[in-house]
């Protein structure tokens, strides 16, 4: 996979970005999953549904929370996840971080003393908190008007043929992906300084046709207003 570093400053421009990535008209699918830990340890009108069940989760004596019990994570939003990430690491995220740690301890789960963003820690997360990720369509599936913007960045009409080619013949077949860098503990609590801004710059990774992606990481960098 490729890596990409997110000019994001804070909170504000991670949730800009998430909305972004997902609200482009190149995107096929997501999976955004938001662990209850997470939900449970903001304050956020715009949470409320999520944190109903993310109470109802912890506290159900047949599903141990310090466990990878798939129960424990949540198919969410980009919305959620801009929301989660206010909650920490804005006004008022010193009482949410704090809340997370104490839940951390109680679950006998390490709150972690690392760097924020490590990819070489990424496997050991646990529990991971904020996993999101992307699909975009397949350039088959590209229609010559409405996604002229990606046919027109290959240059010439025979490079975009070729790409599409290769895709389609390609074994094992792959999807053009976009991956968020992973949450745990460790970036939740240590990714932002006092001030809300980032500890450690912020990584997307792709995989897939390398033109594509990079239109489409331009689009979602003006669409963030972070260009």
């Amino acid at each position: 996979m490729e890596a990409h570093v997110l000019p994001a400053r804070d909170a504000t421009d991670v949730g800009n970005l998430v909305r972004a990535l997902g609200g482009h008209r190149y995107v096929a699918g997501r999976l955004i999953l938001i662990h209850a830990a997470a939900f449970h340890s903001v304050v956020s009108d715009a949470l409320t549904d999520a944190q109903s069940w993310a109470a109802g989760i912890l506290s159900a004596s047949e599903i141990d929370a310090s466990s990878r019990d798939e129960r424990l994570w949540r198919r969410s939003t980009e919305k959620e996840v801009a929301a989660v990430l206010e909650g920490f690491w804005g006004a008022g995220g010193d009482a949410a971080r704090a809340k997370l740690t104490s839940w951390l301890e109680a679950a006998d789960l390490p709150v972690g003393d690392g760097t924020p963003f490590d990819e070489a820690a990424e496997e050991d997360i646990h529990p991971l908190l904020i996993d999101a990720g992307w699909e975009l369509l397949p350039l088959a599936a590209l229609d010559r008007e409405r996604h002229k913007g990606a046919l027109d960045a290959f240059g010439d009409t025979i490079l975009f043929d070729a790409a599409r080619f290769e895709e389609e013949n390609v074994e094992p077949p792959h999807a053009h992906l976009a991956e968020l860098a992973a949450f745990g503990p460790v970036e939740i609590l240590r990714g932002a300084n006092a001030a809300g801004l980032l500890t450690e710059d912020l990584m997307l990774w792709t995989e897939g046709n390398a033109t594509y992606h990079d239109y489409v990481l331009r689009g979602v960098l003006r669409a963030a207003k972070l260009a």
